[in-house]
Order: C-alpha cells, then sequence, then structure tokens
C-alpha cells in the first residue's frame, strides 16, 4: 500500500488482523509496549503505529519526490476524511473509532506527515538544532501525544512526557541508524555538534568517515540520556498504571542507547539491537509487575 492510498471507498469496517500484520511485519520495539495494553487500547495504538509506518514507508521510498508529496497530500485529504466521519483506508477505518473515543487530535496525525514530508523533500543533512528538535516534535512527539490519550494519561503531563521521551527516542534512533541513514544521504546529526569537532556537514559519507564523529556521537547520547531521565522523572511523578506502556517504551530504548555508547561511536557501522527475549523481559518488568 505504501506510496498510494489504494482507497476503498465502502469501506466500513477495518479488519484487526491486517493493522496487527503491519505493526508485527515491521518489527518495532513499540510492538512490546502496546502488548502490555487492553485489548481495547492496544487495536487503537496498533491503527496509530499503521497509519506511522505507511507514511514512512512513502518518504523512505523509492519513489520520485514529487510522487512522494503527492501521496502525502492524498494522506492529507484521507485525514480530512477522517475527521469528516467518512475513512477510506483500512487504517483510517481502524482509526475512527479511537479518534473519538480518546480525543485524537487531527493536528497530531499532520504533524507527522509534516515531519515525513522533511525526508520527503530529499535527504536531511546536518540540520541545525533547532530544525532537528523540530523534525522529532513532528515525527516522534506527536506520536508520543496521540500514545499518550490513548494510554489515558493525565492531560498535565501529555506534551511534556511526549515531547522528552519522543526526542530521546529519536535522538536514540539516529545514532543507531547512522550507517544506513548515510547510504541513502541522510544525516540527522545537528550542525552545531558537527562544526564544533570540524565534522564536514555538507556529506555524510564524509561525516562518518571524520575522527571527529565519535565526539558528536557522544555529546547527543548525552542529550538523549538527559531527555529520557526528563521523562523518568515525570512518569515516576505521576505513578500511574496509565504510564506503563509509555515506562516500557523508555526503557527498552534507553537500554538501546547505553548498548550504543558501550559499543562506541567509532564503530557506528556494527548493528546494535535488543533481542526478543530482553524487550519481553523489559516489557514484563516494567508493563505488567
Amino acid at each position: 500500500m505504501s506510496g498510494q492510498l489504494a482507497l476503498k471507498t465502502a469501506a466500513t469496517d477495518a479488519d484487526p488482523r491486517q493493522i496487527q500484520a503491519i505493526v508485527e511485519k515491521s518489527r518495532t520495539s513499540f510492538y512490546w509496549a502496546m502488548r502490555v495494553l487492553p485489548r481495547r487500547k492496544r487495536d487503537a495504538m496498533f491503527a496509530v503505529y499503521a497509519y506511522c509506518r505507511e507514511v514512512d514507508d512513502i518518504a523512505d521510498g523509492d519513489l520520485p519526490v514529487d510522487a512522494k508529496l503527492a501521496a502525502l497530500q492524498q494522506w492529507r485529504a484521507e485525514i480530512d476524511h477522517l475527521y469528516k466521519g467518512r475513512p477510506r483506508h483500512p487504517i483510517t477505518v481502524a482509526l475512527r473509532g479511537p479518534v473519538h473515543e480518546f480525543r485524537l487530535r487531527r493536528l497530531d496525525f499532520e504533524a507527522i506527515l509534516a515531519g515525513v514530508g522533511m525526508d520527503a523533500e530529499g535527504p536531511i543533512v546536518a540540520p541545525r538544532q533547532s530544525v532537528l528538535e523540530l523534525y522529532c516534535a513532528r515525527v516522534a512527539g506527536a506520536v508520543g501525544r496521540l500514545s499518550l490519550r490513548i494510554f489515558g494519561a493525565p492531560e498535565e503531563c501529555q506534551p511534556a512526557l511526549a515531547r522528552s521521551l519522543g526526542q530521546a527516542v529519536q535522538l536514540t534512533n539516529v545514532l543507531r541508524d547512522l550507517a544506513e541513514d548515510a547510504e541513502i544521504g541522510r544525516l540527522y546529526l545537528p550542525r552545531e555538534l558537527l562544526e564544533k569537532h570540524g565534522v564536514p556537514t555538507d556529506s555524510a559519507a564524509a561525516a562518518l568517515r571524520h575522527p571527529g564523529l565519535p565526539l558528536v556521537c557522544d555529546e547527543l547520547a548525552r542529550l538523549a540520556l538527559r531527555d529520557f531521565d526528563v521523562a523518568a522523572e515525570l512518569i515516576a511523578r505521576q505513578g500511574r498504571r496509565e504510564l506503563k506502556a509509555a515506562a516500557v517504551i523508555m526503557m527498552i530504548y534507553r537500554r538501546l542507547l547505553e548498548r550504543l555508547m558501550a559499543r562506541g561511536f567509532a564503530r557506528y557501522a556494527e548493528p546494535v539491537r535488543l533481542g526478543k527475549m530482553q524487550k519481553m523481559w523489559i516489557a514484563l518488568r516494567y508493563g505488567l509487575l
């Protein structure tokens, strides 16, 4: 379905198995946080993640830029149909119930589109810190706001927790995917840190070859740890079972970041992953016990 909506104009019911299959196929770490939720909330999260996966695949696909932007514009129109009560795509059909039940905001779905649109317009290379933060707010913070509404998090903690945890997770992804991103010309490391350590800012490949790269990554990792600390404090302060799924996400990605730091960023091309059993243990420890 990626790249084209494959609209079903007569769609009235969503097949939960189809939506769950999108999530399972992606092998996302978020799956384990979703598994600790009650069925109703879990299905809502599956639908949100399936939406994120579909639009992200457009930005990461092989279509020409104009075709990518046109496909994302189709999704904007589909979000409009969703909020008018006339969804046409299996994913937005699945979102129809959660949108009303959990009061999911249209602007958050649109923010995700704006974030992946930044990728679709061409490779992001050495963005300013402010641009990187905007990107994180769109592709991760907006997902966090939708998720926290589904979890049932207190309204007063949602903006700060979505911002801190979303940014921490996205920065961890940036540090994990350095080699993979460079293969398609992307470099999300902030320009200010690259310039500080004398690392080239005009080429992802050149930046990754520079001896100053580990210093840049270490600084960015510390910024991510700081955001994880803020998120942990917010979760602990609330002390509510509704935030258990958020705690699972936080701990899975924090452990991943710690492993990246232990490996060292001079060895950025060596993959670092958490295994299925490790993620399952974290889900049990922070989500169910």
